[in-house]
C-alpha cells in the first residue's frame, strides 16, 4: 500500500515524528487543532513508569494529585526492538531516534484521537491511512455518545507511552517499509460504566477539598506508524492501524 503524500496535516505528522531534514515548525493556521507543543521527552526504559503531577511547588494549594502507571516490558523485546532501531540508523534513516519518534506519535495520538471523537474524519484523510479511515467511518457512525467522549487524549492526561512491535519489511515491489506500533495510556473523563473498556482501571481524583472528586478511566490505545524508505519517496509517516480496546470495535 503505497503511502501518499504529505501536505498540510500530513506534512505536519511527518514533522512531528521526525523526519529527517523536516524543520521542527508549528503547523499552519488552517490545521489549527494540530497545534499542540510537543514538549520534553523523559527517556525510555524496559521497566517504565510515569507521574503526572498536579499542584507542585511552594506556590500550590491543596493536596497533589497523583497517578502512577507501572509496567514492566520483557528484556527479550526491548533488546529486539532496539535491534531493530539499530538497524533502521545503519540502512535507513541515519538521524532516526526513537526518542523523537514517540514524542512525535503522542502528539499524532492526541491530535487524531480527539478528530475521532469529534467526528471529524475528513481532517485525517493525509494523516490515516485510506484503508483504516474506510473502517473508521464505518465504526465511529455507530458508537455512543460516551465511547465516543472516551477516544479523546489530551497530552497531559498521557500517562505512559511504549513501542509494541517494530517491523522492516519489503512488499512485492521491492519497495522497503519500516512500521512501529506505539501503546499509550491515557485518563479519560467520560461517563463509562466500570466494566466495559478492557483494561480500564477507575481513579478518583481529588482537587482541593475532599468534596471535590473526579473519576478518571485509565485506557489503553495502539497506532501503528508506518513510513516507506524506497529511494525517492517523500519521508511521511501514515498511521496505519488505530485501535482503542472495547471501545471502537
Amino acid at each position: 500500500m503505497a503511502l501518499r503524500a504529505a501536505s498540510g496535516r500530513g506534512r505536519w505528522l511527518s514533522r512531528a515524528l521526525g523526519a529527517p531534514g523536516a524543520a521542527r515548525v508549528p503547523p499552519p493556521p488552517p490545521a489549527a487543532a494540530l497545534a499542540l507543543p510537543l514538549g520534553r521527552l523523559r527517556p525510555h526504559r524496559p521497566a517504565a513508569r510515569f507521574a503526572s503531577t498536579a499542584g507542585q511547588g511552594p506556590e500550590a494549594e491543596g493536596p497533589q494529585r497523583r497517578v502512577v502507571v507501572v509496567r514492566i516490558t520483557s528484556p527479550i523485546a526491548w533488546l529486539r526492538t532496539r535491534f531493530y532501531y539499530l538497524l533502521i540508523r545503519l540502512y535507513f534513516d541515519q538521524e532516526f531516534s526513537i526518542e523523537e519518534f514517540t514524542r512525535g506519535a503522542k502528539q499524532a495520538f492526541s491530535v487524531v484521537s480527539k478528530l475521532l471523537s469529534q467526528c471529524k474524519l475528513d481532517l485525517l484523510d493525509e494523516l490515516v491511512s485510506a484503508e483504516v479511515l474506510q473502517v473508521l467511518k464505518e465504526k465511529i457512525s455507530s458508537l455512543p455518545d460516551n465511547h465516543r467522549d472516551a477516544l479523546a487524549a489530551d497530552m497531559d492526561a498521557i500517562m505512559y507511552t511504549t513501542e509494541g512491535d517494530v517491523r522492516i519489511y519489503y512488499d512485492d515491489d521491492g519497495r522497503k517499509f519500516v512500521s512501529i506500533l506505539m501503546r499509550f495510556w491515557y485518563l479519560n473523563g467520560a461517563n463509562l460504566p466500570d466494566e466495559v473498556p478492557g483494561e480500564t482501571r477507575v481513579f478518583q481524583i481529588v482537587f482541593g477539598e475532599e468534596s471535590m472528586k473526579e473519576q478518571r478511566h485509565l485506557l489503553t490505545a495502539n497506532y501503528e506508524f508506518r513510513r516507506e524508505f524506497t529511494e525517492g519517496a517523500k519521508p511521511d509517516w501514515t498511521i496505519t492501524r488505530i485501535e482503542h480496546p472495547r471501545l471502537l470495535e
